[in-house]
């Protein structure tokens, strides 16, 4: 089996042609990390005297320092270095997980053309941090996935066309169950469907260190001085927003939303981590990641359906081998606020949602 890694690469020129310089970019995010120019020096592989010529051909570039030294305290970015690191951290979040989609179906084709039998798991789900979990275990365990990152809408319509293997999908625990249900309820075959779970996960608000605007509930929302940040309409977790505005009465128009939607989790924490907006909804792990606070707001279930016929097939076989291993578990359960309970249990829809039963 092949890997396919696909990064996203940036840019930066003047008017005039000059570019910024290579290699700037990594040393920076170093620097970020470690405190110091000379381990971020180490880090990034290049030596003291590489790394001051760097920062004094950008200061050249744009005109103010990158970095500011004090002695006894190590080194820290100017708000200008900070901003270029956040640009950064908002074009991988926006586009790495597209890039990993596109690459394992690269890796889908190669496998096609080298091996008559090596038909792959076909997984079309929402991106989320136990799915990009999983594709790192599948490629290390030698298992072909095409995956391919689409809205819980966009993946059920793929599973009733045939045209995937497992869609991905994550329901609210509790009394929202039922309203979110109703949404996917047409494209639902409760007698022939399955549930593959994957993992318990908390939702909640993504907020800047020390969460400066105290936003703890809902209705913190509306407030004149909180900018959100939103998610795509069609998304999952825009739809849960929603609904969960509904349920307490309030309206979605009168939250100060962005210029922009975004269509990651990572995506919107580094939205927030740059200043952009104040507060977003969604995952933990990207939030930690980026050293933000978290304010837990609801535990859902993120699951994958498929056909019943289709847990006898060999790909299926494997892949609820894998869900069910001691150490895939545990690496699922290392992320903030997940919950491998349940990785690798298969039922019925109607056992799996108590909605359905009522």
């Amino acid at each position: 089996m092949y890997k396919v890694t696909i990064r996203p690469q940036w840019e930066l020129r003047t008017a005039d042609g000059r570019e910024m310089p290579p290699r700037l970019i990594e040393l920076l995010l170093a620097v970020h990390a470690t405190g110091s120019l000379a381990a971020a020096s180490r880090e990034a592989g290049v030596s003291y005297r590489y790394a001051w010529g760097l920062l004094r051909e950008a200061r050249q570039l744009f005109g103010l320092p990158l970095l500011r030294s004090t002695r006894g305290r190590g080194a820290r970015l100017t708000a200008l270095g900070e901003r270029l690191i956040w640009a950064d951290n908002r074009i991988a979040a926006r586009l790495s997980p597209t890039l990993d989609s596109l690459a394992t179906e690269l890796e889908a084709e190669l496998e096609r053309s080298m091996t008559a039998d090596a038909a792959p798991l076909r997984l079309h789900a929402s991106h989320g941090f136990g799915v990009e979990t999983l594709r790192r275990a599948m490629a290390t365990a030698g298992l072909p996935l095409d995956l391919k990152y689409r809205s819980p809408d966009d993946a059920l319509s793929a599973l009733r066309a045939g045209s995937c293997d497992l869609a991905g999908l994550h329901l609210p625990i509790g009394e929202l169950e039922g309203e979110l249900l109703q949404h996917y309820l047409d494209r639902l075959d409760l007698e022939n469907d399955r549930v593959v779970h994957l993992a318990m996960r908390r939702q909640g608000l993504v907020v800047a260190p020390g969460n400066p605007k105290h936003l703890r509930v809902l209705s913190d929302l509306l407030r004149d001085d909180v900018r959100f940040i939103h998610r795509q309409p069609g998304s999952g977790t825009r739809l849960l927003l929603e609904c969960m505005l509904a349920r307490q009465g309030l309206e979605l128009s009168a939250i100060h939303g962005c210029d922009v939607e975004e269509f990651t989790h990572a995506a919107v924490a580094a939205y927030v981590a740059s200043g952009l907006a104040d507060a977003g909804l969604g995952l933990e792990p990207p939030a930690r990641r980026y050293g933000l606070d978290y304010v837990p707001i609801l535990t859902e279930h993120y699951f994958f359906l498929c056909r019943e016929q289709a847990l006898q097939s060999a790909r299926l076989t494997e892949l609820l081998a894998l869900l069910r291993d001691p150490i895939f578990r545990h690496e699922l359960g290392m992320l903030p606020g997940y919950d491998p309970s349940y990785c690798g249990s298969v039922q019925t829809l109607r056992e799996a949602f108590t909605s359905l039963s009522a």
